[in-house]
């Protein structure tokens, strides 16, 4: 207490609990540095502003939501956020709109957790990597197939239609078919943001929110 009110807790730093990477260690460990890159504007943000910066990836979402809940209830001064594939069309994509969403889809509850900590990437990870489709025909080269999806925005891609454009878009390359464990993580660090913010408003509203989240703290 100090002038008879009491001090708001300082924020010490930003932890990110990100659906992936599959059960072993350097999978994980390999995805989580694609996403450091790719979140590298918020890290160096949050860096300068001397907060602790942490991207966890989970494995599966079943997992990844009890890391989350886990970090929420014990996270002292930290922000902790969530990020988990959509794995369909979402209704409204607010804050409350997402929550609505997994409770729906995944029967979680999440009505004691700050909406806005709680982030999808709509319908899928590979959305986001899709959205750069110059980028991903400098990665593969020779043989890449310009057969991605061409709609401005691309959360309203169906997941599966995702997929198969990039594998019909990769399969003849010397990389071979786009594949989440071979590529996923390179595919991440090369990426760029603004282009993806452009054409995916999950990314838009997840790196706004961590932008704000950096600034108020």
């Amino acid at each position: 207490m100090a002038n008879g009110r009491a001090r708001r807790k300082s924020v010490t730093g930003i932890a990110i609990y990100v659906e992936g990477g599959g059960d072993s260690r350097d999978g994980k460990a390999q995805l989580r540095q694609g996403f450091d890159a790719l979140l590298e504007p918020q890290k160096s943000a949050a860096r300068a502003r001397k907060l602790h910066w942490k991207v966890v990836l989970c494995g599966g979402r079943g997992a990844t939501f009890d890391a989350f809940q886990h970090a929420t209830a014990t996270a002292g001064s930290e922000v902790v956020g969530l990020l988990v594939d959509a794995e369909g069309p979402v209704a409204s994509s607010t804050p409350h709109g997402r929550v609505a969403h997994l409770a729906k889809r995944d029967g979680w509850s999440l009505q004691t957790i700050a909406a806005e900590r709680v982030h999808l990437m709509t319908q899928c990870m590979e959305a986001w990597i899709a959205a750069d489709a110059e980028m991903l025909a400098a990665f593969y080269g020779k043989n890449f197939r310009s057969l991605l999806p061409r709609r401005r925005v691309l959360d309203d891609e169906p997941k599966d239609a995702v997929y198969t454009a990039l594998d019909a878009a990769t399969r003849d390359t010397q990389k071979g078919s786009y594949g989440k464990i071979r590529h996923a993580s390179e595919l991440l660090r090369r990426i760029r943001p603004a282009i993806v913010a452009a054409r995916c408003t999950s990314f838009q509203h997840f790196a706004s929110w961590l932008h704000g989240a950096i600034a108020a703290a």
